[in-house]
């Protein structure tokens, strides 16, 4: 929050509303009305709006009701991706609201930290990283995995799953529990430490990133920083962030996925080869660039 006094005046202040969580109740906004403090909402997605079927039962009405109140009361939103942007834009006339004052602000990686050391694993592996959940799209790279070692047994390369199991997972938890030819050549990593995660992701083939919708994604660019090859779903969220880096994929195409995972683990990969090229140079967002973003926004507000 950034306030200020003259001469005694409590100066009009700004509130950054950086989680989606209790921005759906007025009094909020009327209460720091009072003090003279205007709200700026960060907004990551609209998942629960445009894609409820990826999410929790009940989670479409109480978004419905975020976003209605808050672009209703806030003085202006930071998006994390123009994606998103678009999204709450197409979204204003369905609710009835008029769209207030909107900036993006891309999102830096977590931690530049490199942790050095061994390969996890001596085979070629694949990681995928986030909670376990059907928009994230496991339960395809669970099938691609087993038609892998029904073609080559333990010459198959290896998939870490990093992440803990979340919502509506249950076809992808009982292939990871009772799949007897993923056992040994898929390793779930429920709770994994920065260090532990930062080696696998360092000496992965790739990660791999199939979602079905993304707003943001931070993962990719977290391997994109590290020199780690990516293969993503051919979003536009995707590409807004790592533009032609990675290699791109229709999330339901399986043979797809199983040709170029084929390809990435082989030692003298084309594909692979072709996309460290492209990536050197890749600069990540930074902290100092999404502040010059906000800081700017913010300065825009207070002069209108």
């Amino acid at each position: 929050m950034v306030t200020g006094r003259i001469e005694g005046e409590l100066m009009p202040g700004v509130l950054l509303h950086t989680a989606h969580s209790g921005i759906e109740f007025p009094r909020y906004y009327v209460g720091l009305a009072a003090k003279g403090i205007g709200v700026v909402a960060m907004i990551h997605d609209l998942i629960p709006l445009t894609h409820p079927e990826y999410c929790r039962p009940g989670v479409l009405k109480l978004q419905a009701r975020r976003m209605q109140v808050a672009l209703a009361n806030v003085r202006g939103v930071i998006a994390n991706s123009d994606a998103t942007a678009r999204s709450i834009a197409a979204l204003t006339p369905l609710l009835g609201v008029k769209l207030p004052p909107m900036a993006t602000a891309l999102l830096a990686p977590g931690t530049a930290v490199c942790y050095p050391g061994e390969a996890p694993l001596k085979e070629p592996y694949f990681v995928i990283l986030s909670t376990i959940e059907p928009r994230k799209n496991h339960w395809l790279l669970l099938h691609v995995w087993r038609e892998l070692v029904d073609r080559l047994g333990d010459a198959a390369p290896t998939l870490v799953v990093i992440g803990r199991r979340g919502w509506e997972c249950e076809n992808v938890v009982d292939m990871l529990e009772r799949c007897e030819a993923l056992q040994g050549k898929v390793i779930e990593e429920s709770e994994c430490s920065d260090e532990r995660l930062h080696l696998y992701l360092q000496h992965a083939r790739a990660l791999l990133f199939p979602s079905f919708v993304e707003g943001y994604g931070m993962p990719l660019v977290e391997a994109l920083q590290l020199g780690v090859p990516v293969i993503a779903s051919d979003l536009a969220v995707f590409h807004e962030i790592a533009a032609a880096i990675p290699d791109y994929l229709d999330p339901l195409d399986g043979p797809g996925w199983m040709h170029r995972v084929l390809d990435y683990a082989k030692t003298d990969s084309s594909f692979r080869e072709q996309q460290l090229q492209r990536l050197q140079g890749y600069q990540a967002p930074t902290w100092e660039q999404h502040f010059e973003v906000v800081d700017e926004f913010i300065a825009r507000l207070s002069r209108d």
